[in-house]
């Protein structure tokens, strides 16, 4: 079996192997790892060794982004199949969000899939990337991509695919007091931008914070502002 990982330090991939072995005991799989970080290999490995019954998973270790990956793929004329390949939250870092799926979906077998995940265009992020992208999304290393952005070039394409939401919340109460130190952090972490609260311009400050209040980005209740997180789930075939 084939198995393909891209960006995730190694937990869900874990435990996806763990059921894999608990149906299909002593089954041999091929697990390619692409991971750019030295920090993110490390931790993996080390969840490795720690994990028990690994001996029937062969882990090739990529230091290498999708995009060079591919291109080692291509270089070396290497025609192995894979039977599953998970992207999970990884997509925001390639350039081409398009290229990169048509890519890694071409490695299926026959009866492979190919899972997606990233937040929902229906969630806050999603929102708010749609109002703000062009002020917020301009970083070299990261994309305001959502499943929305996905499904709109499979339909093009006429591919088919499953969809599942996977409901999440998280409490971004601080980020509305002022000079609240983990708020402000919290708000870099939302917006994308460094120092947000003192660099974005103040018309541009207010609207996002107008907007992550507002009932389409977050739900307010018992004194907390709680912001949608949903992520969805893309399930392709080959």
């Amino acid at each position: 079996m084939g198995y393909c990982l891209t960006y995730w330090p190694g937990e869900l991939d874990l435990q996806m192997l763990s059921q894999l072995q608990l149906k299909h005991p002593g089954l041999k799989v091929d697990n390619e790892v692409v991971e750019p970080s030295d920090e993110m290999l490390y931790n993996y490995k080390v969840l490795v060794s720690k994990t028990p019954n690994l001996e029937h998973v062969n882990f090739k270790w990529n230091k290498m982004t999708a995009s060079e990956f591919e291109n080692h793929w291509q270089e070396k004329n290497l025609t192995k199949k894979m039977d599953f390949i998970h992207m999970i939250q990884m997509l925001y870092y390639v350039a081409d969000p398009h290229a990169t799926v048509s890519f890694f979906r071409s490695l299926l077998n026959e009866n492979g899939k190919l899972i997606i995940i990233l937040v929902s265009d229906k969630s806050g992020w999603g929102k708010l990337w749609k109002m703000y992208k062009a002020d917020l999304c301009k970083g070299d290393t990261s994309q305001c991509v959502t499943t929305g952005d996905i499904k709109s070039f499979l339909d093009a394409d006429g591919i088919k695919y499953k969809n599942y939401l996977l409901p999440s919340q998280m409490d971004i109460t601080e980020c509305f007091r002022e000079g609240d130190e983990r708020g402000e952090l919290l708000l870099d972490f939302l917006t994308e931008v460094v120092d947000f609260t003192r660099s974005a311009p103040p018309d541009l400050r207010a609207g996002v914070m107008d907007l992550l209040r507002h009932p389409d980005c977050s739900a307010e209740a018992d004194g907390k502002i709680v912001f949608n997180n949903t992520l969805e789930v893309l399930v392709l075939d080959a």
